[in-house]
């Protein structure tokens, strides 16, 4: 009697804890969010967001941190550049570049943009962001986005972000709009 009533028990905890596995596993369905889909096609952005991607590039293979000034103006309000309100990005920029000049934030921004995208947010909230990484888990990066990632940030950095799992170098987004809403680290 003793041995029945235990393959009973035994029968009805494998019974519950499968039950149980495929609750969770719904409902861990329903709550996970899909990964963006990186894009590369930048003919397939809107005109806006083309057009202000060719501005920040240009200026930015110029040289000069300076001619980025009336890029930045170009919006109602200039992209956010830090965590807190930057008056003056330009100044702020070649403050954070290792030789005062700027060169290396210009050259961080096309290495930013050389990268693929992803649109990112609803409504409002909506941009292209390059680096997808920015949006993106890091610990599921394919052989070849990893070579990307790779080319896209400094290998100290790259060493720290992949220990993290979290991405914190430069980003870059634009609205649907053409808005450029920041460059942030």
């Amino acid at each position: 009697m003793n041995r029945r009533k235990n393959v009973i028990m035994i029968a009805l905890f494998a019974l519950v804890t499968g039950s149980a596995a495929l609750v969770y596993a719904k409902d861990s369905e329903k709550t996970a969010t899909p990964a963006p889909k990186v894009l590369y096609d930048l003919s397939a952005l809107p005109e806006p967001v083309q057009q202000m991607l060719r501005e920040i590039i240009l200026t930015a293979e110029a040289g000069d941190i300076e001619a980025m000034r009336p890029v930045l103006e170009s919006n109602e309000l200039k992209p956010m550049v830090a965590a807190t309100y930057v008056d003056d990005p330009i100044t702020y920029w070649k403050k954070q570049s290792a030789d005062g000049t700027g060169r290396d934030v210009l050259a961080a921004m096309l290495n930013t943009l050389s990268s693929g995208f992803v649109l990112s947010g609803k409504g409002y909230d909506e941009a292209y962001v390059w680096p997808y990484f920015a949006e993106v888990d890091i610990a599921t990066l394919t052989p070849a986005q990893e070579v990307e990632f790779y080319r896209t940030v400094p290998p100290e950095i790259a060493a720290s972000i992949k220990k993290s799992g979290k991405y914190n170098y430069y980003r870059l987004g634009i609205s649907p709009s053409g808005v450029w809403h920041y460059f942030i680290k």
